[in-house]
């Protein structure tokens, strides 16, 4: 039944079925916001380079952004460390630079890798960073700067240490660390791998200089015995949370939640808060609202058809915790404070099976229909309610049209198969997504989503449940429609939020 539905549909998106009409015009409508009289949001900010992978920390009323600089400037040394700082999501200020990479190729840091920061109780800065030597072996180490204002740093060669017999010499990286209260000492996560697979070991330090192998703390519970990157653990509320990055296969930001700091660490049913689209999150509070800093990639020639490709863009989203302790992503509260503004807003183009009123559509089931809008040139929030949807519907944003008013870039959501997919083509029946996040549509008769677009970026969050976030160069500047393929969704209270 499926096949044929899908063939079907193919046949259906082959006719097109593109007779379209003019708006009817609607007698009431919103004041106009001139958008010269507002301040643009960066919501997926970027510098000079490529932003790889984040590391944050908040201290005195700002979240700290430490980032892998990807200069793409083919010198021998890469990925020296960045900073960006933020108090509200918003508006970034970019202290460029922080720590270099090595002089020579014969340095252990002529790379360097993903790391934390911290404050010791003196107020003294520490950051520990992965130092990583493609012509070295062991081509990763363990490595350490101090700073008084986290902007200017001193490196502390003594203070280098690489792995044990019991670790993998070349797999040895991405260290985070923070202080444990009981143990009067502070302990370290290094990703590495032991026996085959991808474990986070533990260290422990009473002096921050000297450092002890204690263990493994977390071992691959995924089945691929893959690299688990970007580690971070956290305590919010009465729950400890282990985050971690799959290298392969998936390459998404996973958690898992423990009573205790020793665990054991269980995985919740849905362990990702979003898809391929957001890589390296790691895990941060500023002592009342937790987030994930991460990253999403451009695409390989910044071609919107192609794969990813590695740094880009930052990507924050909020956490918020569930009765039960697990974590859902929810849109910024600061940001949806700064895309307030209600923007004038009416189709230009719509299939002739639609009535639209009041910035609400229904659509009757007929092939492809959509309703199409005008270009957004600069960071906006769209929202949508979305309801009366049936068992194999398939609907969704889409971008960028063709020259037959299809969108070559579509997050789609996908009913028969309880997921919601990210695809740079405009053949979503024919082609595989790229990025697919789980939804459980049996029993949801209603969604609520949230649209953030802005540099290229784009992440929609759904019934403040999930997220799914996609690199679309064509999402500003090209006409956004609501589409249905065969569905009988009805979209209302489409608004546009500057």
């Amino acid at each position: 039944m499926k096949k044929l539905f899908c063939i079907t549909l193919i046949a259906l998106l082959l006719l097109t079925a593109c007779n379209h009409k003019e708006p009817e015009e609607e007698s009431e409508k919103i004041d106009v916001v001139q958008l010269s009289e507002l301040d643009e949001a960066a919501v997926f900010p970027k510098t000079e380079d490529f932003i790889g992978d984040t590391m944050p920390f908040y201290d005195d009323g700002q979240m700290n952004i430490f980032y892998l600089a990807d200069q793409r400037d083919g010198r021998t040394g890469y990925h020296p460390w960045g900073l960006l700082r933020t108090s509200d999501y918003c508006t970034y200020e970019d202290m460029g630079i922080v720590i270099p990479y090595g002089d020579s190729a014969e340095d252990q840091d002529i790379a360097l890798g993903t790391g934390c920061v911290i404050k010791d109780q003196d107020g003294k800065y520490h950051a520990f960073y992965t130092g990583h030597n493609d012509f070295r072996s062991p081509m990763e180490a363990i490595m350490h700067a101090v700073s008084d204002d986290m902007l200017t740093w001193t490196k502390v060669p003594a203070d280098t240490f690489i792995a044990g017999d019991n670790y993998s010499k070349d797999d040895f990286r991405d260290p985070y660390v923070f202080y444990v209260e009981e143990e009067h000492c502070w302990w370290m996560l290094v990703v590495t791998r032991s026996a085959g697979t991808g474990v986070i070991a533990k260290y422990t330090s009473t002096d921050l200089s000297k450092w002890k192998d204690a263990g493994i703390l977390f071992e691959d519970d995924m089945g691929y015995g893959t690299n688990m990157e970007c580690p971070t653990l956290i305590q919010y509320g009465d729950k400890w949370y282990l985050s971690f990055s799959d290298q392969w296969p998936d390459r998404v930001v996973h958690y898992r939640i423990a009573d205790s700091i020793r665990g054991p660490f269980t995985k919740p049913e849905q362990d990702t808060w979003d898809g391929s689209g957001f890589y390296a999150g790691r895990l941060e509070t500023d002592g009342t609202n937790l987030y994930a800093v991460g990253w999403n990639g451009t695409k390989i020639g910044h071609d919107d058809e192609n794969d990813y490709d590695w740094a880009g863009n930052v990507v924050v989203h909020q956490l918020e915790q569930r009765s039960d302790g697990t974590l859902k992503p929810i849109p910024n509260i600061k940001v949806m404070e700064k895309l307030s503004h209600r923007l004038d807003m009416q189709p230009v183009l719509m299939t002739d099976t639609i009535k639209y009123e009041k910035n609400a559509c229904q659509l009757a089931g007929d092939r492809y229909e959509l309703v199409q809008f005008d270009p957004v040139e600069r960071t906006v929030r769209i929202d949508a309610d979305v309801s009366g949807w049936g068992k194999e519907d398939l609907f969704g944003f889409a971008f960028a049209p063709d020259f037959e008013n299809v969108g070559m870039m579509n997050m789609v959501f996908d009913v028969a198969n309880n997921q919601i997919c990210f695809y740079n083509t405009d053949s979503i029946i024919e082609n595989d997504p790229q990025s697919v996040v789980p939804f459980e549509f049996n029993g949801c008769y209603s969604i609520h989503t949230t649209l953030f677009i802005g540099g290229g970026v784009a992440t929609l969050y759904v019934n403040n449940e999930i997220a799914l976030t996609a690199r679309m160069y064509r999402s500003q500047g090209t006409c956004w429609q609501v589409f249905g393929v065969n569905s009988t969704a009805k979209w209302e209270n489409i608004a546009v939020y500057a």
